[in-house]
């Protein structure tokens, strides 16, 4: 068994261990532990086999529309293969895994799947609100009050709950197909179409719906910070007959604006 010649650093220890768990060399970290009946690497064996598992029951959790379409067995395999590519970088489990939709999307076993990858968005998207912080929607009052001049150059911050995804694919409904009370041979058409959502918390429930392209397109300029006049003509691009009264009593009626502030008028795209 392979020693150190000196005694290691703290962040070697903790390179060795990290290796021992998600790579395939125990011998630095084996030379570290003592084996107290069972050998060093026997030891490590099962600190492995329990973080992984631990890990993969977090994944699990956050992307169980995921492990349904694809199978506890793939799935556990998928998992493991991005827990070695991508280990936590924080405490926080509920953190964990933002980067597997990507992993999917170039994770070959799944490039039959094509929807899959946007499918594992929406659910991170529906974790990330579910854990979002607490906001206080804006007050009219304050807004009424504004110069009608500098209504273009309002920018709002929004519920930070809120997000959007588009996606070619009907993954609303494949999402609602694959929930635990639904009959498992229900059936989707993968050719009905491209969806735009919206995903926010709603009475302490996760949850989305589809928008129109022009709300879509409207509430995204928004969204990333752009003024107002830039995202009536993001809408406008999408609809001519967008109506920005409504648009904005709707984001008033569903309490997801928050403050806001007059910008420089910076355009944004609206592509």
């Amino acid at each position: 068994m392979p020693s150190w010649k000196r005694m290691p650093s703290l962040r070697e220890v903790q390179a060795s261990f990290i290796d021992a768990l998600l790579g395939s060399d125990t011998a630095p970290a084996a030379a570290l532990v003592e084996g107290d009946g069972l050998p060093p690497r026997a030891r490590l064996e099962i600190y492995r086999h329990h973080a992984i598992d631990g890990l993969t029951a977090v994944l699990q959790a956050t992307y169980p529309v995921v492990a349904r379409l694809v199978g506890d067995g793939f799935f556990r395999y998928a998992a493991h293969e991005f827990i070695r590519a991508e280990p936590p970088a924080g405490p926080c489990l509920f953190e964990y895994g933002e980067a597997f939709p990507g992993f999917l999307a170039t994770f070959p076993p799944c490039q039959s799947l094509e929807y899959l990858p946007d499918v594992a968005r929406l659910e991170w998207k529906l974790n990330a609100a579910a854990h979002a912080d607490d906001f206080v929607p804006v007050d009219l009052g304050r807004l009424l009050g504004l110069d009608p001049d500098d209504a273009e150059r309002v920018t709002f911050q929004l519920d930070p709950s809120l997000s959007l995804l588009a996606s070619p694919w009907p993954i609303d409904a494949i999402w609602h197909a694959n929930q635990p009370e639904v009959d498992p041979d229900r059936t989707v058409d993968l050719d009905a179409g491209a969806v735009n959502l919206e995903i926010r918390r709603v009475d302490d429930n996760p949850a989305f719906r589809r928008l129109a392209p022009a709300t879509f397109a409207f509430r995204r300029i928004l969204l990333t910070g752009f003024p107002l006049g830039d995202a009536l003509r993001a809408a406008h691009a999408e609809d001519h007959a967008f109506d920005v009264t409504d648009a904005l009593r709707a984001l008033f009626e569903e309490n997801v604006l928050g403050g806001f502030r007059l910008s420089p008028g910076t355009k944004a795209s609206a592509s």
